[in-house]
C-alpha cells in the first residue's frame, strides 16, 4: 500500500475537479490516498496552508506519492525541500505568479538541488490553452527539476471547466509508481 498526497489548487477544495474521481481510482488499488482541505481564497498563505498539512505529514515518507495542480504544485515543492518522497506529479503548475500577490508566500525562491534530492522523480503536466499559465510556466517548472514536460493538447487548466472530471492519463502515469 503506497500513501498518496493530492494538494488542490487555489479557489478549490478536496470535491473539485478530478480529485474525488482520482481518490477513488487509487484506493480501488489498494492505497492510502488524502486530498486535504486548504483555505482559500481566505487565508491562503503558505504559513496557513503548512498547519493544514501537519496533520497529514506523518503520511508523507520516502514511498509516499504526491499530486499537485494549479497552486497546489509551489505548495508541494516547499514540502519536498524538506521530505523525501518516492514521486511528484505537478499539474498546471508553476514556480512564480507575480500578477496575483495572494500566492507570493508559496513561490519563495526554490533550493531546486534539495528538492530534486529529496524525490525519485517528476512528472509535468501542461497544455496549450491554459487560460491562467502559459505553456512557458510548465517549461521553466520541468527544467528546474531536470525532467520533461508531459504535454497535454486543449486541455486548458486541466480543472472541470476543461472538462476535467477525470484525468485517465495522470492515473496511468501514477499506476507506473505503484
Amino acid at each position: 500500500m503506497t500513501n498518496v498526497l493530492v494538494d488542490h489548487g487555489k479557489e478549490n477544495n478536496s470535491e473539485g475537479n478530478w480529485f474525488p474521481w482520482l481518490k477513488e481510482e487509487m484506493e480501488q488499488l489498494g492505497h492510502k490516498v488524502f486530498v486535504p482541505d486548504f483555505p482559500t481564497p481566505a487565508n491562503q498563505t503558505l504559513s496557513e496552508w503548512l498547519k493544514v498539512f501537519e496533520q497529514y505529514k506523518d503520511y508523507v515518507t520516502p514511498d509516499t506519492i504526491v499530486v499537485g495542480h494549479s497552486l497546489g504544485v509551489p505548495f508541494l515543492l516547499n514540502i519536498i525541500e524538506q521530505t523525501r518522497v518516492r514521486v511528484a506529479f505537478l499539474v498546471a503548475g508553476y514556480v512564480d505568479n507575480p500578477s496575483d500577490e495572494s500566492v507570493q508566500t508559496f513561490c519563495k525562491p526554490f533550493n531546486w538541488k534539495q528538492i530534486k534530492a529529496n524525490c525519485g522523480a517528476f512528472q509535468v503536466f501542461h497544455s496549450d490553452d491554459d487560460p491562467y499559465f502559459n505553456f512557458e510556466k510548465g517549461k521553466e517548472l520541468a527544467r528546474n527539476l531536470g525532467t520533461d514536460v508531459t504535454f497535454v493538447k486543449g486541455a486548458g487548466h486541466f480543472n472541470l471547466a476543461s472538462g476535467y472530471k477525470k484525468f485517465d492519463l495522470l492515473a496511468e502515469k501514477i499506476k507506473h509508481f505503484l
